[in-house]
């Protein structure tokens, strides 16, 4: 009897184990949480994540397809004037969230604010440069204009009398005409055919998404008139009326972001459009301490997880667990230095070289960044550390783009570890001060990162050993957010940071990390950006940012490879940054997660297609 009572008892706590757990929700237990939640703002795949799932685009990437796009919100589109105008048929009967009804006008509101709006080191330099063939509003206003766009107003940020009409024909005469409305369709002209247009339109994280015009007025966005737009340009992340609030016409509507707990919750749109979502809830969950994510995964009460490669072992072969590993990623994650930084900044000690700080412009030194590069152990952070689960590159441009040449590997100015040369290069740097007086410096990375942790203490040991009484890395963690607004304020000399492909070209890559108006340039100071805009004898006289202009302006695919090769062996020579590794990608969820498929375009996760039900 006895037997059989345990044999019952371990029956029943197999068949608790299979039980699908919360059916109609979908909790992801993460890290970190987002950015902000405004599509013109987010540039980060914690808040794109969020917004591609509350949002729509035009057009949306088919499946796992990475060059077939399938109708949102446009219904169908043509591709007119030898790729300079794109003209696309709003659907109808489409529902905001909040209950209007989605206009073409709805549509040329979106992107004209975005537009405006322009944040600084945010995404809309895409859309300004597909339109416009420049990186940002305040280029294009002081082209226009003649004078810097700082000097076109007083110190109430109102417009002088004198360029107030130029300001507004900055609207008028050419944001206003770039996108217009035409019956049911929306019109875009280019100033000139730009192949990735599509895209950009295509990648749902944030830029393209579609806004409610007439509630977002309301709630105090843009008001839509040409005389007030400067008022909306590059505001403060918190002062966005959308920092915290979405109305979109996605498959969910966003409920709740619980900044104290990390946790963002949508519920399903139930009038959605299309067939409403199998799940109804929505629970994304920053967790950032690793044993406590793990317990709650392995426990049933997550259903997907975000697991550090070096913890893999943890979770695979466990019961109700799927791991699929190997995922072709179009990322990579670098370190990269700030040639200069404020003075007052937390992260450089002293500010002087006397052992016990940096100078701000430390890194301006070629030396000193070879000495970085050259004391970092690539193969075996990828092997131990990643498991595997990375590719070594050459530059900041990933395998599987165009440009990209595994033989620059064996380049002579290739990243690779070699303690005696970062050796020698730090006797070097600042004509032998570095090796006399020490130094000290912070190393930053997101809290629940294992392994930017794990880079930056390797290179924090590989670094003190070399000169262990003098060199220092403090290694620290602070909050995603904080660490995202510390690195575009410019303030932290040394980051590690990850970039997503926006859409799958390598001008993505290489205008983000090495022109002087990317994304990432203004981390790398004021001194970066001079030095890769002026003229260089081994660039046969042209600038970096000359010979990026160029690649992307080509239309063979043999001369881009050509440029392309030479900027990266440029980048290399002067050791522009330190690419840490291309990923191979990972998903770990519960083996009663279903529909989920894999592109790597998307910013995270598709929550729509996604539903739960046993083995």
């Amino acid at each position: 009897m006895k037997k059989l009572f345990v044999l019952f008892l371990a029956i029943l706590s197999v068949l608790v184990l299979a039980e699908v757990k919360n059916p109609d929700t979908i909790i992801d237990a993460t890290i970190g949480e987002p950015d902000t939640l405004d599509p013109h703002y987010a540039y980060d795949t914690a808040s794109g994540e969020v917004i591609y799932n509350v949002y729509e685009n035009l057009i949306a990437y088919k499946g796992e397809s990475l060059t077939e796009f399938e109708p949102r919100l446009a219904e169908r589109w043509e591709i007119l004037d030898d790729g300079k105008t794109y003209k696309f048929y709003i659907r109808k009967g489409v529902k905001f969230h909040e209950g209007g009804d989605l206009t073409p006008e709805d549509v040329e509101y979106s992107f004209e604010r975005g537009l405006i709006f322009d944040p600084t080191a945010g995404p809309m330099w895409m859309l300004w440069e597909a339109l416009f063939g420049v990186d940002s509003l305040e280029t294009f206003v002081e082209e226009k204009i003649g004078k810097p766009y700082s000097e076109l107003f007083d110190e109430n940020g109102e417009p002088l009398p004198e360029y107030r009409d130029a300001l507004i024909k900055i609207y008028t005469d050419y944001i206003d005409p770039a996108i217009e409305v035409e019956g049911d369709a929306v019109v875009f002209h280019l100033v000139r055919p730009f192949a990735p247009f599509m895209y950009i339109l295509a990648q749902s994280a944030s830029w393209s998404a579609v806004l409610d015009k007439e509630w977002c007025i309301e709630i105090g966005c843009w008001d839509g008139r040409a005389d007030t737009w400067w008022k909306y340009h590059d505001i403060r992340k918190e002062d966005s009326p959308l920092y915290a609030r979405m109305n979109g016409t996605g498959p969910f509507k966003f409920v709740e972001w619980d900044r104290a707990q990390q946790k963002v919750i949508l519920e399903r749109n139930d009038n959605y459009w299309r067939e409403p979502a199998k799940i109804k809830r929505v629970i994304i969950w920053g967790i950032d301490e690793w044993s406590t994510r793990r317990a709650m995964f392995l426990q049933g009460d997550a259903d997907i997880c975000a697991v550090p490669t070096q913890y893999l072992e943890q979770v695979e072969g466990k019961p109700g667990v799927t791991v699929i590993k190997g995922l072709p990623e179009l990322a990579v994650t670098s370190l990269h230095f700030a040639w200069n930084v404020p003075e007052d900044s937390k992260y450089i000690g002293s500010g002087k070289l006397d052992g016990n700080g940096i100078p701000p412009d430390f890194f301006t030194d070629e030396n000193v960044r070879k000495a970085f590069i050259y004391a970092f152990d690539y193969d075996t952070f990828i092997n131990e550390v990643l498991k595997g689960l990375g590719r070594k590159i050459p530059t900041d441009l990933p395998e599987g783009l165009l440009g990209f040449n595994e033989e620059l590997l064996n380049d002579p100015d290739a990243p690779h570890f070699d303690i005696v040369k970062a050796t020698e290069y730090f006797k070097k740097a600042w004509n032998g001060e570095v090796w006399e007086k020490g130094f000290k410096i912070t190393l930053l990375y997101n809290t629940g990162n294992d392994v930017r942790r794990q880079a930056a203490e390797m290179l924090k040991a590989y670094i003190e050993m070399i000169n262990p009484t003098k060199f220092k890395v403090e290694v620290r963690g602070v909050q995603w957010p904080t660490y995202l607004d510390a690195t575009k304020r410019g303030e932290v000399p040394v980051f590690i940071i990850g970039w997503l492909a926006d859409y799958p070209d390598p001008h993505n890559f290489i205008f983000t990390y090495y022109h002087s108006a990317g994304v990432y340039s203004g981390r790398q100071g004021e001194n970066f950006r001079k030095f890769i805009s002026t003229p260089h004898p081994d660039l046969g006289g042209r600038s970096l940012d000359e010979l990026i202009e160029e690649a992307i302006a080509k239309t063979d695919p043999a001369e881009r490879q050509a440029l392309y090769e030479e900027i990266q062996r440029f980048a290399m020579k002067h050791a522009l940054g330190m690419p840490l590794y291309q990923p191979l990608g990972v998903r770990v969820q519960r083996s009663w997660v279903k529909g989920w498929y894999y592109n790597p375009m998307r910013p995270g996760d598709d929550y729509y297609v996604l539903w739960k039900a046993e083995e």
